[in-house]
């Protein structure tokens, strides 16, 4: 095999000049929703948000796309994991109530258990306490559809459940809910103060892909000789703790993760999770390693994990492992899927490693450089104005329907990932908006970040 770069890797990576992050992404603690089948978890969840979010059906198993939101409440920001989505019965998944708790569980930093006190206490809540308690995760007994003071005495008996004290709640109406959720900040964690300052620490990078791409070895490879230390960072949501390692002469804080197989609504309990985790990470990093197998075709699976990354506004990397097992026709069939299937994130450096043997690994450092750097530049409101005045005036906007809207004035609102006000005459099209993203990354550089544009178009006067 050729030590040289081949086709299929982007052009040599030069390292950045800042060392600093952007904003924080300190995690915060996870409230895991357990219980039975039609309880009520996912209207409990919308109670919690505050917003409509969780899909709600009078349907046992109802999947959906959303697993994790985003929750306040007394100023204490918290994630909760809606665990409604995956019954094994209705999904015809052989998995049992108290195998997804005990999933659920692992995962979260406290539980709350949702109980129908108008059915009471069944074989199967006894199954998931059981569970509970042996985890020694603090749990918060959510005795739930207790609409009127005739429930609310018999949600009482779920004392016997013998998980203290039930909170009678109607997450219908919103009764009781924020003595519950009192009773859920007292049970969860507060935040780490030292990940409050995180910005100048090491810098986070989530390897991610499907099972089987070669991402452990990836790490181990690098973590071989340099490691620092195990980092089980309290409060985070990722079953494999952090590494700090040692490369290039700094330290960087990876982060594995278990490999996406299905989409999030059809996994399994253990997939499911493994699937959340993999979003979790890639929140928490600043810049994401696609690890895609060399002498597998690009795949919906690699598809989907990048699309999470754009949308997370992640740097990026995209590392084609095994590549000592890729011959020359594979050689020449992987650079046209590069061509079809990645077109969207051309950006991208990519790198070609065997993590097994270390070959070509080193290149991984200058990679994660030129992405990172692109990823915080910033450009000038005068310079970026000029660029744009001559765009326009070299290629002025398509005339639609007698209009043609004009870019009147920019600026850059941020970085981490780039971010770019348009204030226009008119609605640009789609493609016109693609035309100003390629042109700004061949004058400004922006490797290995996706650029985000908003346009602002001008309000007509009323008269």
């Amino acid at each position: 095999m050729s030590e040289g770069t081949t086709p299929t890797e982007s052009a040599d990576t030069e390292p950045a000049v800042g060392e600093t992050g952007g904003e924080a992404l300190g995690p915060v603690p996870v409230l895991a929703v357990v219980g039975r089948p039609n309880v009520g978890k996912s209207t409990l969840v919308n109670r919690i948000i505050g917003r409509r979010e969780a899909v709600v059906e009078d349907v046992p198993g109802v999947t959906r796309d959303r697993v994790s939101y985003d929750a306040n409440w007394n100023g204490r920001a918290f994630t909760v994991v809606d665990t409604g989505g995956w019954d094994p019965d209705a999904r015809g998944l052989a998995l049992s109530i108290a195998a997804q708790a005990e999933v659920a569980v692992t995962l979260a930093d406290a539980v709350l258990f949702v109980v129908d006190a108008t059915v009471g206490i069944t074989d199967s809540d006894e199954a998931v306490v059981r569970i509970l308690r042996a985890s020694g995760k603090p749990v918060v007994l959510a005795a739930n559809k207790v609409d009127d003071q005739r429930t609310e005495a018999e949600a009482y008996g779920l004392w016997n459940l013998g998980l203290g004290e039930p909170y009678p709640v109607s997450a219908l109406h919103g009764r009781g809910s924020g003595d519950m959720l009192d009773a859920v900040l007292a049970a969860l964690p507060e935040p780490p103060p030292e990940r409050e300052h995180e910005v100048g620490g090491p810098r986070r990078i989530a390897i991610v892909g499907k099972p089987n791409v070669g991402k452990s070895s990836l790490l181990n490879k690098l973590a071989k000789e340099d490691r620092v230390v195990v980092d089980n960072a309290a409060g985070t949501t990722v079953d494999p703790v952090d590494e700090l390692i040692e490369l290039g002469g700094r330290t960087w804080r990876f982060i594995d993760t278990a490999g996406i197989r299905k989409r999030v609504k059809e996994a399994s309990g253990h997939e499911y999770y493994a699937s959340l985790r993999t979003t979790t990470a890639i929140d928490r990093a600043e810049v994401a390693v696609l690890v895609i197998d060399g002498g597998q075709s690009i795949s919906e699976q690699d598809i989907r994990i990048i699309q999470t990354i754009r949308e997370a506004g992640r740097a990026l990397v995209i590392a084609f492992n095994k590549w000592d097992l890729v011959d020359d026709e594979r050689r020449y069939y992987l650079e046209r899927e590069i061509e079809r299937e990645l077109v969207q994130v051309q950006w991208a450096p990519r790198i070609n490693i065997t993590a097994s043997t270390g070959w070509h690994v080193d290149r991984l450092v200058p990679a994660l450089d030129k992405a990172l750097e692109g990823w915080e530049t910033r450009i000038g409101t005068g310079a970026l104005n000029a660029f744009l005045g001559r765009l326009v005036a070299e290629h002025p906007h398509p005339v639609r329907g007698g209009k043609q809207p004009r870019v009147l004035f920019a600026t850059q609102a941020g970085t981490a990932p780039p971010v770019f006000i348009l204030f226009t005459s008119g609605k640009l099209d789609a493609s016109y908006e693609r035309y100003i993203e390629r042109r700004l990354r061949e004058e400004f550089g922006f490797v290995g970040t996706p650029i985000v544009l908003q346009q602002r178009p001008r309000e007509k006067r009323k008269r």
